[in-house]
Parts: structure tokens; sequence; C-alpha cells
């Protein structure tokens, strides 16, 4: 969502790179560039200003400005002040409360019922047993679509036919308390504008039940209406913390730092995809690295270790081992690639690629054209020849390439590939053997096993 505030941020950086001292001069060059490009991503006037004379009290009070490289400086400086913009650090939900009660407001079209669900499967990843409960008794088919998603994460709806929403969160209590639910996720009715009614009944909600979070969802496409939305609903209701959707959406940006800057709340979740289990913590630090396009490793780590499971891991590490890789697997790897998310968001996260948005863009739609290809190619074959790919010969391949729409030569180059990656994959493992079977004769020469992690736990000490 920011990719063009991070595109204009990263050019200004290159910019200042040529300078052999940050002086007056160039700083204030490069403020002015600054507070163009934040204006542009559409990022509150009054935000803007605090940014900038943020920037410039910290660069006038640097006590090394000459003999420094004036783009790292400025990096440093620029990327402090953004995580302070938003939000300093991660807060995590309060879960106080037996049951805890979260509370899911917002206007009308802001995506809060998809957050709820998205909130309900992240909490039950966490180890949370959540029971989501339909409190908008308004808008026609809300409590079908809330039930409709609760049986897709397999997540129980608590509804009634009643008109009577203290009365259903009521209930809702006490039929969590009776079966074990531990969160309460209340997805109250939004509108299409803020209007006195709504505002009472939310404010009753919050002074009967006190719930422990009251997460406001915004749209990230919205603009600068966010603030106003926010400012609202924060003081009628105290929010304790913002939902921003649409994160992965094509926007400029300026509404996220503007509402945490403007309502002092700061953004908990983002939703970051479509998918159901697109809901991740907000860490302002990560984000602030991923604008300055220096990437974000400790996001692309976690993400793997969610993709990935150990057994899968270890079951495709077996087969790469004795050459048994097939096209089944290449399917199964491409498949799970594909729960990364995007792959212009994948290529976001890996750090020294200074990639712009555009070459990201073109690179990802390449790329993603590519995967669909093989697909087809493979899907193609018969179940057999997926299993075996060395049964490939060349009328397979001609019957293949006519299944397909694929040109031969292609096919042909696909699985010549094919093959010189199972090698490779075959000799890697190899070397891991090995490297493994001298780790161990060394060890016992030593006087004891000693494991190839302990080995260079022991080399590190003597660097």
């Amino acid at each position: 969502m920011f990719d063009s505030l991070s595109d204009r941020l990263q050019d200004i950086i290159r910019k200042t790179a040529g300078e052999s001292e940050l002086t007056q001069e160039n700083m204030q060059d490069a403020l002015r560039e600054i507070r163009r490009a934040l204006l542009e991503a559409d990022v509150n006037l009054r935000v803007v200003k605090a940014f900038i004379s943020n920037i410039k009290d910290r660069a006038e009070g640097e006590s090394v400005l000459t003999g420094v490289n004036p783009s790292q400086q400025l990096v440093k400086i620029v990327h402090d002040e953004l995580i302070a913009l938003l939000g300093k650090e991660l807060k995590p939900l309060d879960f106080s409360g037996h049951p805890n009660l979260i509370m899911m407001l917002g206007l009308q079209g802001s995506g809060k019922t998809t957050s709820s669900a998205k909130l309900a499967v992240k909490l039950k990843k966490e180890g949370r047993n959540p029971l989501l409960v339909a409190c908008d008794v308004y808008r026609p088919a809300a409590v079908t679509q809330l039930k409709t998603l609760g049986e897709q994460i397999g997540t129980e709806v608590y509804f009634e036919e009643s008109k009577d929403v203290q009365g259903i969160i009521n209930n809702a209590i006490n039929y969590a308390k009776e079966n074990g639910f531990n969160t309460l996720i209340l997805d109250t009715a939004g509108r299409l504008q803020i209007d006195i009614d709504m505002m009472a009944e939310l404010m009753l909600i919050d002074r009967i039940f006190h719930p422990a979070e009251k997460l406001l969802v915004i749209d990230s496409m919205t603009g600068q209406e966010a603030v106003n939305v926010a400012e609202n609903f924060d003081a009628q209701l105290g929010v304790t913390g913002l939902v921003l959707t649409k994160l992965d959406g094509d926007s400029r940006g300026g509404a996220a730092l503007s509402v945490v800057y403007c309502t002092q709340k700061t953004i908990k979740l983002t939703g970051t995809g479509e998918k159901l289990n697109a809901l991740e913590d907000f860490y302002p630090e990560r984000m602030a690295t991923r604008i300055l396009g220096m990437g974000d490793i400790v996001s692309l780590v976690e993400r793997a270790q969610e993709v990935f499971d150990e057994k899968s891991a270890k079951e495709m590490e077996a087969k790469m081992a004795k050459a048994e890789f097939s096209f089944n697997d290449f399917l199964k790897m491409q498949s799970q690639m594909k729960m990364f998310g995007s792959m212009d968001n994948l290529l976001g996260m890996i750090p020294g690629l200074g990639l712009s948005r555009d070459d990201r863009q073109k690179i990802s739609h390449e790329g993603e054209k590519q995967f669909k290809r093989i697909e087809v190619f493979i899907q193609s074959m018969t179940p057999e020849e997926r299993e075996h790919p060395e049964l490939m010969n060349t009328s397979r391949k001609r019957r293949i390439s006519e299944g397909s729409g694929i040109p031969l030569h292609d096919v042909n180059q696909f699985i010549a590939q094919f093959e010189q990656m199972r090698k490779m994959m075959k000799g890697f493992s190899d070397v891991k053997k090995n490297m493994g079977k001298m780790a161990g004769k060394f060890g016992q020469e030593m006087g004891g096993k000693l494991s190839m992690h302990q080995m260079m736990k022991n080399m590190r000490r003597f660097k």
C-alpha cells in the first residue's frame, strides 16, 4: 500500500547519496522532496508538518553532520521518525476478562465482518477458542454473511432472531461460559456514515459490557476521510486500536500514517489479502524498513514457518536426496509459495533487492504468468507421468504439448530445466550428508560425538 511513498523516499535518498556531506542546502532540498512525497501519498497536512519538523530538528541536532555518508544519515533519521509515526512498537491485543470481549467497530463496507472472521482464524492459531457474535441486526444478510464465514473457518457463530443487541451479547457471554469459549468477537453494526443512533448503541454496549478491545476497522483505500471517521469514533468510544484492511491494495498509504498520528491510537492488526488467514500483527519498525526499501526478513521468515510445516519439509528433503522429486512435488511447492501472498509482496520483503514498484510488478506479473503455464503443462500429464518424470519420451512430450497448447520447444526446455534442478537438489543433499559424516568423524576423534550445530557454535567463538 505504501508503494508510491516508498518509491519517492528511495529516490530522494539515492539523490542525497551523491553528496559528500549533509549540509543545510541539500537537507532543505531533501526535506522539500519528502514533504511533496508525503502530500502526494495523501498524508494529512498537519501530519506532514510535524513529520518534517521532527526530521529537521533531528538532522540539525546530529553531532556528526560532516564526514558521514549523508544518505545513510538521512535514512536513519527518516526511518526512526517513520517508526514513531506508525506507533513505535507492536501493541498486542488485550485478552483480559472472562470471557474476553473484542468489539469490532467501523463504517459499512470497511471490511468489519470479514476482519472479525480473520481475527477468529488468527486467535485459533494462537491457541484461543473464539466465538463470533452476530450483533449487526440491521443490515440485510449481515448474520448470514457471518454464519457463512464461520462455516468456512470452522468457528461457531452465536446469533439470535432478536433485535435486542444487548440481550444477544448477554446471552452470548453466558453461552461462552457454558461451552468453554474464552474470546467473544462482537461484529457490531456499521453504517454508511456516523449517526447518533449508531454511536448511542455502541456506547451502551461499551458501558454495559466493558470490552477489553474496541478495534476500529478502517479501509486503507478510504483516504483522508479515514481520519475524520477515526477521530469521531475515538471521541465517542475511546478506541483501543486500529485494524487496517486492504493494506495490499494499490493505495497511496497516507491515510494509515495520518490516522495513527491524529488519533494517537496504534495499528494493532492489518489485513494483507483476501484470504481468511491474511490478518497480521502490525510491527511499525518492519513497515518502516519496507517503506524505505530495506525489506522485511523477519516477517518473511515468520510467514515461511507458517506455510512450510516441518513434516512436509522432511518428506521433501528425503525425496530430493533420492532424486525422487516429482512434478507433483513441484506443484505442491508452487502451491505453498502462493500461500505467501502475491509475488510482488514477497519481493518487497527481501532485503537488498532495491527494486522499484514498477520493477517488482513486472517481475511479479511475468513470474505468476509462468507459474500458470507450468500448472497447465503438468496438469496435461497422466498421474503416472507426474509421479515419474523419467517416463518422459518424445511421443509423451508431443502429446502433452498438444494437450496444454504449449509449444514443444517450451515443453522440452522445461523438462530439461526440471531434470537439472533434480540433480542440483540431490547434489546439495549429498554435500549436506558428507558434511554431517565429517562432523561426526571429527567429533569421535575429539573424544566424543560432536554435532554440526555444536561445531558451528564452537567455530564462532574463535572469530
